[in-house]
């Protein structure tokens, strides 16, 4: 299992690396065919591009520092950082989009004049520059289990969206001379800008949050470990996300009593083999009998509340 970890995610580096090059090479191309053209779909499109582009490189980046060995101040390893830039790719996101929906509001009251054959151009250039990264993305890493290549992914989905935007507006200012379709192409953008962000933020800061990862369920796991023959039932169970596609649990489980050294060991691994086909991998379970003192509840109370009935108690 590690080492297929390993190979995923040296597929996951080399494919970020070559769609990160890809990107911002025709981020400046559309960038400055934006500005020469007067087009606010296009320069919204490059925006798009450009946290594209800070999305690939911080990705690259955090798989890059997440390399790094464990050690005795970070005991998990540099893992989390791919969180972090998760983070920072979704805020960025939003950023970008409320300023292009500034600027659209005020090019809705005064629509400037268009290139529109340029912009044409480098919109049909941009969509195929688009098609080719996403085909990459999906070709050659994970787009579903790993959050921060998804967080790209879902950039350049948006960002292909953008181009056809930009080409339809292109067409109506062409053809008809809507000048408004420009900045209404860039208003579009902006909003699936504007949702990826928001989604990519809330799922980064769950997993900041210690939440329970989107792919276990606490009550197929804790039923799961419940039918072990010896087990009795588990309390303080905390199930949580390391990193994308790394799930950790910790809990203690009861047995029944009479149940000697050694085929407590063997529940002990059972519980290890059932828990993986949970895909969790990082497993941590202290066993107990009925006697040991312990609360009846399976997750863990907060301290605050143990001591407050210990006081009241009193």
């Amino acid at each position: 299992m590690g080492s297929e970890h390993g190979h995923s995610h040296g597929r996951n580096k080399k494919t970020l690396m070559i769609a990160f090059l890809i990107t911002t090479s025709y981020m400046i191309v559309e960038a400055v065919g934006g500005f020469l053209t007067n087009s606010l779909a296009l320069i919204a499109d490059a925006g798009h591009m450009l946290s594209d582009s800070i999305s690939l490189g911080i990705g690259f980046l955090a798989f890059t520092i997440g390399e790094k060995a464990a050690d005795q101040l970070k005991t998990y390893g540099y893992k989390r950082f791919e969180i972090l830039a998760a983070v920072f790719n979704g805020v960025t996101l939003v950023l970008i989009a409320v300023y292009i929906f500034y600027e659209a509001y005020h090019r809705f009251a005064d629509p400037p004049d268009v290139a529109s054959t340029g912009m044409l151009t480098i919109a049909v250039i941009g969509l195929l520059i688009n098609i080719l990264v996403a085909w990459i993305l999906m070709r050659g890493g994970d787009t579903k289990e790993n959050l921060n290549l998804r967080a790209a992914f879902l950039h350049v989905l948006g960002d292909l969206l953008g181009s056809i935007g930009a080409i339809t507006a292109a067409l109506l200012i062409m053809f008809f001379g809507w000048a408004w379709a420009d900045p209404l192409a860039s208003v579009i953008v902006a909003v699936l800008v504007l949702v990826s962000g928001w989604r990519v933020t809330k799922e980064a800061i769950h997993v900041l949050m210690e939440g329970t990862p989107k792919n276990v369920s606490i009550d197929e796991v804790t039923a799961a470990i419940e039918n072990i023959p010896g087990v009795k039932n588990i309390h303080d169970l905390h199930v949580w996300s390391i990193t994308s596609g790394k799930n950790a649990l910790s809990g203690h489980v009861v047995i029944e009593e009479g149940v000697s050294f050694r085929d407590s060991q063997l529940i002990l691994r059972e519980i290890e083999e059932t828990l993986a086909e949970q895909k969790i991998g990082h497993v941590t379970v202290q066993l107990e009998t009925s006697e040991h003192p312990h609360k009846d509840s399976i997750m863990c109370q907060d301290d605050k509340e143990s001591g407050k009935a210990e006081h009241n108690h009193h």
